[in-house]
């Protein structure tokens, strides 16, 4: 699919955000006062800001508010949900602690538990679509809810437990490549079942359906030349998991633990990127992109 930039900074920022939230709300860390209102202010900046951009890429932003109402059948709608709902009952946690000094417990758990929902549904959006076969499968929820936990207890300085999460992260990431390389292949779909012309001999592609551009060829068929996904592939190693446990291993510093911060950042925003530019949309194989 087309990597639009609104996507990447959305599911990028938001991951980090309800991951910062989880720790938070499991009293892992148990600030009070300007303290704990400054671990609040950068969750939900990173949250509500990952959730604002994901707007820019509807087709009618001003209609948001309608995708709150099929909860029923759609994971778009069950993520808006939980995300709202994990912000509000995240918002009253909060409070106990700048204003009351104070750990609501019960309703921190309950936060954390609907932060780790929203990053669960969010991952379900493109899990769900058997027509990008690299994302249908379940490392795809796991891959965003490692990198959102080890994202934020990273966030949270929590040193021990981001040591142990950002190498799982990373392994997750690999094997999530791995498998995606030969997703496609291994879907059994190719030209002959696309068109459903294999009964009658080999099928291969004459000439484009069209010759201008459209929306499917916009949205759906991007093609990433291999050296340039494996370039970014060591870039998301090396930024998004390496860099950051290497500064975990060194004596904390506030320099060092924002470096370890910008570059997971970067690092996960470039496997996002690629996270869309290999999805591999089976539509491509009508245009004989596949």
């Amino acid at each position: 699919m087309h990597p639009a930039p609104s996507v990447i900074v959305f599911t990028t920022l938001s991951g980090l955000g309800f991951g910062l939230l989880f720790w938070l709300g499991l009293g892992v860390i148990v600030p009070t006062g300007w303290v704990a209102f400054t671990f609040f202010v950068i969750a939900y900046l990173l949250a509500v800001g990952g959730l604002m951009a994901s707007t820019f890429h509807l087709g009618h932003p001003e209609r948001a508010l309608k995708a709150f109402t099929q909860w029923r059948s759609s994971w778009l709608s069950r993520e808006g949900v939980s995300s709202v709902a994990a912000l509000v009952v995240m918002a009253v946690y909060g409070a106990g602690l700048v204003f009351f000094d104070t750990a609501w417990m019960l309703v921190g758990v309950i936060g954390a538990v609907l932060s780790a929902v929203t990053v669960f549904t969010t991952s379900m959006i493109y899990t769900q679509m058997k027509t990008v076969p690299r994302w249908n499968t379940p490392l795809t929820p796991l891959l965003f809810m490692a990198i959102a936990l080890a994202g934020g207890a990273l966030l949270a300085g929590q040193v021990a437990i981001a040591l142990i999460l950002m190498p799982v992260a990373a392994a997750v990431q690999v094997i999530w490549w791995l498998r995606g390389d030969k997703a496609l292949a291994q879907s059994g779909t190719d030209m002959a079942t696309a068109t459903g012309l294999g009964s009658i001999g080999t099928v291969r592609a004459f000439e484009p359906p069209h010759t201008g551009n459209n929306y499917l060829l916009r949205e759906f068929v991007y093609v990433v030349g291999r050296k340039h996904a494996q370039k970014l592939r060591l870039i998301a190693l090396l930024f998004g998991y390496t860099v950051p446990f290497v500064l975990l291993l060194v004596p904390f510093s506030h320099i060092a633990a924002l470096v370890a911060v910008l570059a997971h950042l970067g690092g996960i925003a470039a496997s996002r990127w690629l996270f869309f530019a290999e999805a591999e949309h089976v539509v491509g194989l009508y245009y004989g992109k596949r």
